[in-house]
């Protein structure tokens, strides 16, 4: 595949600025109006931009729901796989190919409400993997039910009268379970995002990017949370950024707080550096 950088798109009318990463042939999407996936993935892709890497070290994975199907938009090596399966299958790939840059784009019922336990092991083994967690608090394409991020006392197509259970701080997970980087993001915070996905790409080891986002269509109106642009302006509103505190403090609460920011920088040994210790190779080689 030839690599295309947006210099080489400068006066060619009607193409997108990113149309060297996007299937176009397969637009327009599928998101809903309003629906903030689209902020994320472009952030995505203009990270891997600026990345300055060659686009075909890139694979993006992603698994089922409205954030998965990222996979099919982009112009990469890409895998949309099954529901919850999206870090193992990642996994996979990086171990067949380690020089590659595996991306995971998917939502948080996918990531931590089914796929929860391959995210804490690939956390705790802190294998060479981006995670990017589309947060918007259900199951926005197969119903809108409750999910392990939904906020407490909020409604959804399976609580009506509201979610009685305490909700996962994602960002403390991915702290608690090993990751080496992990930063929370609003889709209010375009360029904080970009370059905090950036950031991740660049660190050796597990990098978690959370991102808050609005689902109009199910979450908001479930929640009478008004137009998309009153969420993204109740974003601006809440929104805290506290750049290194302890994730466990970092509040994530839709009626009052948001505490966005880089909580987690720091560097110890990967999955591959451990197994080199006891299972020493001469040389890494592609499959």
């Amino acid at each position: 595949m030839k690599k295309q950088g947006l210099k080489e798109l400068d006066g060619m009318p009607g193409k997108h600025p990113l149309s060297a990463l996007l299937r176009e042939d397969r637009m327009p999407h599928i998101w809903c109006p309003g629906c903030d996936i689209g902020t994320i993935f472009s952030s995505c892709l203009t990270a891997i931009h600026e990345s300055k890497k060659d686009y075909n070290s890139f694979a993006l994975i992603s698994g089922i729901g409205c954030s998965g199907r990222a996979a099919g938009y982009v112009k990469l090596d890409s895998f949309h796989t099954t529901h919850g399966r999206a870090i193992p299958f990642a996994t996979g790939l990086k171990i067949a190919k380690p020089k590659m840059k595996i991306i995971v784009f998917s939502g948080d019922g996918d990531i931590f409400t089914i796929g929860g336990n391959h995210f804490i092991h690939a956390a705790r083994r802190n294998m060479d993997l981006t995670v990017i967690c589309v947060n918007n608090f259900t199951y926005g394409m197969t119903g809108g039910q409750v999910a392990s991020s939904t906020p407490f006392n909020a409604k959804t197509s399976t609580t009506p009268e509201g979610n009685f259970e305490t909700p996962f701080n994602l960002s403390y997970i991915a702290a608690a379970a090993g990751a080496v980087y992990v930063s929370r993001w609003t889709t209010l915070h375009i360029r904080r995002l970009t370059s905090s996905i950036l950031e991740a790409f660049n660190k050796k080891g597990f990098s978690f990017v959370e991102v808050v986002s609005s689902c109009p269509t199910s979450f908001g109106r479930k929640n009478k949370l008004g137009t998309p642009l009153h969420i993204i302006q109740h974003f601006h509103k809440i929104s805290v950024i506290r750049n290194g505190i302890h994730p466990k403090d970092a509040n994530l609460d839709i009626g009052k707080e948001i505490v966005v920011g880089k909580f987690v920088d720091i560097e110890r040994p990967t999955f591959f550096d451990l197994r080199q210790d006891i299972y020493p190779v001469e040389k890494e080689e592609e499959v």
